[in-house]
């Protein structure tokens, strides 16, 4: 067996990848027992997401304070359409990428042209972002899989009429019913940062809304942790769980899978 540096903690002289935790899956708790929990676990860094931002003006000095950094996050469309503001938010946490993770169904396009459309809004802030250093992409859920009108999926639109790059949730693409390794293939000098969680079996954990921890699941994280260090240069490999019963279970599982899969290979 070898040490394999592709996906250690951050290598700050070189490329690497980054072990985090998605803050949203301790959302059910304070943020100050949050932050314990998950520098108490190992974690180094976190991803933020919208209501954490929004609530706490102060997170930036909270995180410091638990020897956290965070260099990614998901900002909201209304907070994007503020992109001064955005940009402002963006700069005082440190982040080196940011990332769109929804669009309300009420406002999603339903024609390739639509989605073209509204990838050129997003392109635009994205041209502001990387002015200021710092990369801009999308967060996919289930519903960029669902074919349009002439059979067009939304996705493939938005990577195609921009250059944005993208995280990739696998858990949501394959509960799409979609195969994640060939869109990896063909998207990966776009893949920048990977959402790491898996899928109970199904009718199993429905308490959890169907979502297990990492390597507790039916997802083959070793068949697709092979495919990103081939075809991606991902930087982020982010845990996360929308619906946790224990978050500290959910954490050092995470933790150590992620651990175990990413410091040694066969």
């Amino acid at each position: 067996m070898v040490v394999n540096r592709w996906c250690n903690t951050l290598h700050r002289e070189g490329p690497g990848m980054q072990i985090s935790f998605q803050l949203y899956s301790a959302r059910s708790l304070p943020l100050p027992q949050a932050l314990a929990l998950v520098a108490k676990t190992g974690f180094e860094a976190v991803e933020g997401y919208r209501q954490l931002l929004a609530d706490h003006p102060d997170l930036a000095v909270r995180l410091a304070d638990h020897g956290l950094q965070m260099p990614t996050a998901h900002f909201p469309l209304p907070l994007l359409r503020r992109p001064d503001e955005a940009l402002r938010l963006a700069q005082n946490l440190g982040l080196e990428q940011l990332f769109c993770p929804f669009v309300p169904e009420a406002e999603r396009p339903t024609t390739r042209a639509g989605w073209a459309a509204f990838g050129v809004e997003l392109a635009e802030f994205g041209a502001l972002a990387r002015a200021q250093g710092v990369r801009f992409g999308w967060h996919n859920h289930d519903f960029e899989f669902s074919a349009l009108p002439d059979g067009t999926l939304p996705m493939e639109a938005l990577l195609a009429e921009t250059d944005l790059a993208w995280e990739m949730d696998l858990a949501w693409m394959v509960r799409a019913g979609v195969d994640p390794q060939g869109w990896i293939e063909r998207y990966g000098t776009r893949i920048n940062a990977v959402h790491v969680k898996d899928l109970a079996p199904e009718g199993t954990l429905l308490d959890e809304d169907g979502w297990a921890d990492p390597g507790q699941g039916v997802l083959d994280w070793s068949a697709l942790l092979a495919t990103l260090k081939r075809f991606t240069a991902c930087r982020y490999l982010v845990a996360e769980h929308d619906n946790p019963a224990d978050v500290g279970r959910f954490a050092r599982r995470a933790f150590d899978f992620l651990k175990s899969r990413t410091e040694v290979v066969d």
